[in-house]
């Protein structure tokens, strides 16, 4: 019994969802820009105590950054985002998640 109220408490204090994946339109590849392949990054924004952000505003654009500049590129194209969320006692997790095609300058 004592088994079934811990696991229970843990379900109350630490739940998650997860979002549809969205792909976004996006410019093509020009004629002096590359394809490097495709790369993928997260980054984790937190409410502390639901009203602290913590990395909250800056979340897409370091995704984003860090994706292009793991495969050497210079932007994404052919984008498509995620987030997952994760919830405690004293804050709330913003995962998001990016994935795209870097692209380069010749």
């Amino acid at each position: 019994m004592k088994a079934v109220g811990v696991l229970l408490g843990m379900c109350l204090l630490l739940t998650a969802c997860v979002s549809t994946p969205l792909k976004f339109p996006s410019a093509p590849i020009g004629p002096n820009e590359k394809a490097l392949g495709k790369t993928e990054a997260t980054s984790t924004g937190i409410m502390l105590f639901g009203f602290i952000p913590i990395n909250q505003n800056t979340r897409f654009e370091d995704a984003m950054r860090e994706a292009a500049a793991k495969a050497g590129g210079t932007r994404l194209t052919d984008v498509t985002i995620s987030e997952q969320w994760f919830y405690a006692v004293v804050l709330d997790g913003f995962i998001f998640k990016v994935e795209g095609t870097a692209v380069a300058n010749k």
